[in-house]
């Protein structure tokens, strides 16, 4: 992993608390169609692969699974430890997966919650798919910000503030938001990994609304604006707030798509 791309990777455990309070969650009904598509049995142990501080381990704790999380960030992991103190069952390690001495075959499903892209898939596929029982499962979902007619064109116009003032987080590819079915597809990755196939894909579209406020302290938690100089990432978010309240009343409303995918281990 290169030096900018592992630096950005631990800049969430930098806040970790905002991190567990303004991140959204996932959509309940994709906790069900991992189970479902996963065929976990009941009380089964899931893997789970960059935990941050535990939104969607939750969810599978309330469920009564056994669970080991591997999470990188120290911080993270103290919130994890703290949203999971109610589930026995779940544990929280401190650790990079790609370097944690994990039992082959002691999993039931894998799972990864915004944070694969993180990991060498040349490492993560291999290390994930021997840790998995024969027939376990791998499921991997992501939060995608993607294009809103309710956002009535705020995205749009709030591009040419971060290229007048933050022009070196802006991508060339960032002028435009995806429509959801622009979104790219990850399957030809994992069954390029060789090591997963039978893959099930499902995606969920929904919109989230934030006040000014609110949102720049969701910005405040994304690794390229953590990036950026002090100076410079507030002058940012000032513009930012100041076209949220002038033009569009405080109130902003991103659109997100989820993609979720289950692999069976081969």
């Amino acid at each position: 992993m290169s030096g900018d791309r592992n630096r950005l990777r631990t800049t969430f455990d930098e806040a970790a608390s905002l991190y567990d309070e303004v991140r959204p969650g996932y959509p309940d009904e994709l906790f069900d169609d991992i189970v479902s598509f996963s065929g976990i049995p009941p009380a089964g142990r899931i893997l789970e692969i960059g935990c941050g501080t535990g939104q969607a381990t939750v969810p599978f704790a309330r469920r009564g699974y056994h669970i080991l999380c591997i999470e990188l960030g120290e911080n993270l992991v103290t919130v994890a430890r703290r949203n999971l103190e109610g589930y026995p069952l779940a544990e929280v390690r401190t650790g990079a997966f790609e370097e944690w001495p994990l039992q082959e075959e002691a999993f039931d499903l894998a799972i990864s919650a915004t944070a694969f892209h993180w990991l060498d898939p040349a490492v993560a596929y291999p290390k994930a798919a021997r840790a998995l029982r024969k027939g376990g499962s791998l499921a991997l979902f992501w939060n995608v910000h993607v294009h809103s007619d309710a956002s009535e064109g705020f995205f749009e116009e709030v591009q040419r503030i971060y290229e007048r003032e933050a022009p070196e987080i802006v991508g060339p590819d960032d002028h435009s938001l995806p429509q959801p079915s622009e979104v790219p597809d990850r399957t030809a990755e994992i069954e390029d990994s060789g090591m997963f196939g039978g893959i099930t894909a499902r995606h969920y579209r929904w919109d989230e609304t934030y006040n000014t406020g609110g949102y720049l302290r969701v910005l405040s938690t994304y690794s390229g604006h953590r990036s950026l100089h002090d100076d410079t990432r507030e002058r940012l978010l000032r513009g930012i707030a100041d076209l949220a309240d002038t033009k569009f009343g405080a109130r902003i409303v991103k659109g997100y798509l989820t993609t979720l995918y289950v692999a069976h281990r081969r």
